[in-house]
């Protein structure tokens, strides 16, 4: 029996197959600017590193583009708190 031959952009291509952020229990992820990232470092005083960690390969992260030793806000919405601010810094998978 013959065996089927894959090419390499097939091999490739991502797994993923919707977008994670359309999903209604999925917060809104933002990539902040490294001059953004500097102001909400001096507002906690605090360093990028000493923030909570995220995955570089989180499906969000992957999804705004974020490369480890960036700053994402993550914005998350409750009935009884309303919306509360979130801040991770992406590391190596």
């Amino acid at each position: 029996m013959p065996s089927k031959k894959i090419k390499k952009e097939e091999a490739t291509k991502p797994v993923q197959q919707f977008k994670v952020s359309t999903h209604f229990l999925v917060p809104k992820h933002e990539l902040l600017s490294k001059e953004e990232a500097a102001e909400v470092a001096k507002k906690y005083n605090a360093s990028l590193s000493q923030f909570p960690y995220i995955l570089s390969s989180d499906p969000m992260v992957k999804e705004i583009g974020a490369k480890p030793g960036d700053l994402i806000r993550i914005t998350r919405r409750s009935e009884t708190a309303g919306s509360t601010v979130y801040y991770r810094y992406v590391v190596e998978a």
